[in-house]
């Protein structure tokens, strides 16, 4: 890059010889130094030169980096906080950075894949020992060199979040790349600490192995909600690379595993042993992140493949992790309001059949209630919505669900019923709405069809879906179409026919941020094979479709393979298609499965619960049962997991928390009697219990619910 006029001719007595680039933070030139040695030599903008908070962190951030192993960084060969613009020389690393190599080469092939996670797991190990944080770990800050691999570009940006004059740090603007940044750099920036180069560290890796971040998105803003609340898409990363990326990818910063943990993955393909529970069954309260214990599915025989890196690096003392907890959490119990016009009840009363969380909102959906708020922290039921908004409300529904929540906003459906003439008829008319979940206001309202024949939005009747552009749902007064709503506003962005809507009635599903049509296909009465097709989210026309015997339907996706099991009879086998190849795998089931149970696809392993309580974790690449256990939870909702424990929940409010690994049930709370006079011989769909952090909501009797302090189960 050619040098410009108003560039120095040298700084410090180091001779400029060429422009090497330059960015928000300062410009890098190619220096000499007197014996001949190429520098690095950074020199930062006039804007930061101006304020002394900035000169003083800068100095501390220099004399930090040089604690870092010179194996591990770019060894700081001089700087000057004092200077009129200050600066700092570290050695010239020759080579491509990462982001151009696999722009112009492809992805990594997977030995140079290991020998990138082994050596940048190294790198960050050095680096948090120094008591520091990268912060913006990313392709182009890992340089490809003759003797391996480094990480080039620290120094700066932490000093520069703090600059009294830093426009972007006034105006709330978070700092770094997008892609690669983590949950907590956008949601609570001045907690960053060393776990956000974990969660970097995956999405680099995922980059290297497939060309793309797994958060990428044409939309900043788009990108910032997929790294906060989204599935990460890894469809071409390496099955032996998977779990390490997958870990490194935890949304929580604690369920993140330490470089340590990590090299010892590469290693031996497991992680440190956990530290047990007490035999009393409680669950070990562990305050800090290195002592969590963590899955055992995890095969990995990958080699540890040392590299040479250097690391990019910004003072932030790592703190003892604390609890995990939405700001100004305490435990409480709380019922909705009820919003109906009808206040007389119509039926039995059921409890809600899904509750999500966004921002500080928990809002929940079911028994009539289109939707519901209750504030994370104290459980404030600040607003209510019928499922029927018109005055003349009818009555006699119990429906309503929460499609998705995110980045503030909350999709549902509403059914109105309308009087027709005067003889008592009605009719009805669903819609597709877009709430503000802090205040419940109508973002956008979207009818999808209306009359007998139209079909309710229900997402758990597999009738819409949300997607990061919006929510695709049954469309037309006689259901013949499925369309797509956009997520700003509504509108209908394309409608495409279901292929035979009497003759092969079909379910719209999810997984992996792609749309499904799962389709039955009959011969005479009986379902005799089920298509699956990838929809195109930019035209709605299918993909590709994948014809399967016998009736399926889709549970989920890991390890880039989509998991089909039975919808009807006793499960003896699974169906697995490749996602990207879309070859079909029928792997049978070690131990046959009840044809009552329930189906659950979670963080990668497959559920069968039974009404009973009954509980069996199955391994969905091979079939073999990983355990058996009684939760002790009856007619348990669909079960939530973090890294460490599976947690259900019964409509009488009864928690069970479950070891993943193992099946041990650490710890149970009994059901509540204060939740209202519940039909159980005809409650229906239970929702399935929300994990915030450390905090438990769990939905139970009429329209309640309560929240706990997991690790005080």
């Amino acid at each position: 890059m050619a040098l410009r006029e108003s560039d120095p001719a040298e700084v410090g007595g180091y001779r400029i010889e060429d422009r090497l680039g330059s960015g928000g933070m300062g410009v890098v030139y190619l220096a000499r130094s007197a014996s001949g040695r190429r520098l690095a030599l950074k020199v930062v903008h006039a804007q930061y030169a101006d304020d002394d908070e900035f000169r003083i962190r800068f100095r501390r951030e220099v004399a930090a980096a040089r604690r870092v192993s010179g194996a591990f960084t770019a060894p700081v060969v001089d700087a000057d906080a004092d200077a009129p613009r200050p600066w700092m020389a570290t050695l010239y690393i020759p080579g491509e950075d990462l982001g151009t190599h696999v722009r112009r080469h492809g992805p990594l092939p997977p030995a140079k894949l290991r020998a990138l996670a082994a050596g940048l797991s190294e790198a960050l190990r050095d680096i948090h020992r120094a008591g520091m944080v990268h912060r913006d770990l990313k392709p182009a800050n890992v340089m490809l060199a003759e003797d391996g691999p480094r990480v080039i570009d620290f120094g700066i940006s932490r000093a520069t979040e703090f600059a009294a004059s830093d426009v972007l740090t006034q105006t709330g603007r978070v700092m770094g790349t997008p892609p690669y940044m983590s949950p907590e750099q956008f949601s609570s920036p001045q907690d960053v600490g060393p776990a956000a180069d974990i969660f970097s560290l995956g999405s680099v890796v995922a980059y290297a192995a497939t060309g793309h971040g797994p958060f990428d998105s044409p939309s900043p803003y788009e990108t910032a909600m997929r790294v906060v609340d989204g599935t990460p898409e890894l469809d071409g990363v390496p099955d032996e690379l998977l779990p390490f990326v997958r870990l490194c990818l935890e949304k929580h910063a604690k369920s993140r595993p330490t470089p340590d943990e990590l090299l010892a993955l590469l290693r031996d393909g497991r992680l440190p042993e956990p530290i047990p529970a007490d035999e009393d069954t409680r669950p070990v309260h562990v305050p800090k992140r290195r002592k969590r214990l963590w899955p055992a599915a995890i095969a990995l025989g990958a080699a540890l493949l040392a590299g040479v890196f250097v690391a990019t690096v910004a003072v932030t003392p790592e703190a003892a992790a604390p609890a995990d907890l939405p700001s100004g959490w305490q435990a409480w119990q709380k019922k909705s309001r009820d919003p109906s016009v009808d206040k007389e009840p119509v039926g039995p009363s059921n409890p809600f059949n899904r509750c999500a969380a966004t921002g500080r909102s928990l809002v929940c959906a079911g028994d009539d209630i289109m939707a519901t708020r209750f504030a994370l922290a104290d459980g404030r039921n600040t607003w209510a919505r019928p499922i029927d908004e018109t005055a003349d409300d009818l009555g006699g529904s119990s429906g309503g669900t929460v499609i998705a929540a995110r980045s503030g906003r909350v999709y549902v459906y509403g059914a109105d019923d309308r009087p027709i003439g005067g003889d008592g008829l009605s009719t009805t008319r669903y819609t597709v709405q877009a709430l503000d979940a802090e205040s419940g206001k109508v973002i956008w309202k979207t009818v999808t069809g209306e009359g007998d024949a139209a079909t309710e939005p229900n997402s758990d009747r597999g009738a819409s879906i949300a997607l990061p552009d919006g929510v695709i749902a049954t469309y037309g007064d006689e259901s013949k179409y499925y369309a797509l709503l956009g997520a700003d506003d509504g509108r209908v962005r394309w409608k495409r026919p279901l292929p035979d809507p009497e003759n092969q009635p079909c379910l719209l599903r999810s997984a992996a941020r792609h749309a499904y049509l799962v389709c039955a296909v009959f011969t005479g009465t009986d379902i005799t094979s089920t298509s699956i097709s990838q929809l195109d989210t930019a035209t709605g026309k299918p993909s590709w479709t994948v014809k399967v015997k016998g009736d399926v339907d889709l549970a989920g996706q890991t390890d880039g393979r989509l998991v089909l099991a039975r919808a009807l009879g006793t499960h003896r086998t699974l169906t697995l298609i490749n996602a990207k190849s879309h070859v079909l795998t029928t792997v049978k089931l070690s131990e046959s499965q009840p044809e009552e149970s329930s189906v659950h696809l979670v963080r990668g392993t497959l559920y069968f619960t039974l009404p009973s309580g009954s509980v069996r974790a199955v391994d969905p690449s091979t079939g073999r049962r990983l355990w058996k256990t009684d939760s002790t939870v009856e007619q348990s909702g669909p079960p939530v997991a973090s890294a460490t424990r599976l947690y259900l929940g019964s409509p009488s409010g009864r928690v069970a928390a479950i070891d993943v690994r193992t099946g041990r049930v650490q710890a149970t709370r009994a059901g509540r009697d204060d939740g209202g006079d519940l039909d159980l011989l005809t409650t229906g769909i239970t929702a399935a219990p929300v994990l915030v952090g450390d905090a438990l909501y769990v939905p139970y009797g009429v329209r309640s619910v309560y929240t706990v302090d997991v690790r005080h189960l």
